[in-house]
């Protein structure tokens, strides 16, 4: 593990991501999931969906978290989406299949300020 500050404040982002998509009642299937074209931050489903969530983390005064999100990032995470659906055959069947975009935003001494999460964001 890194012991780049960006890359601790990446993680942090990650878990809250992650205790928020619980939360709300999905099981986490998968996290960090590295594929040639990059790594899906979250995969999450339940009985009904199941979730491919992207999670971008700022402090404030920089960006948006949430404008990070650009079209061909969006194209590289539906490709990654699919290389975890192959990669997992016996998954079982889900009705929806939806890309999630979680904002995550620390003030300067680390203090969660926002958690936005943007169902069906692309």
């Amino acid at each position: 593990m890194s012991d780049d500050p960006r890359h601790q404040l990446g993680r942090l982002g990650e878990q809250l991501a992650a205790a928020h998509l619980e939360r709300r009642g999905l099981a986490l299937l998968a996290r960090n999931y590295r594929t040639r074209w990059g790594e899906l931050d979250i995969v999450a489903g339940d009985e009904r969906r199941l979730v491919f969530c992207e999670v971008k983390t700022r402090r404030v005064g920089s960006s948006q978290p949430l404008e990070g999100l650009r079209e061909s990032q969006q194209r590289r995470i539906r490709k990654m989406a699919l290389a975890w659906l192959a990669d997992q055959p016996n998954r079982g069947f889900a009705p929806e299949l939806r890309f999630d975009a979680i904002g995550v935003t620390f003030d300067p001494t680390g203090r969660l300020v926002e958690l936005e999460h943007l169902e069906g964001a692309f």
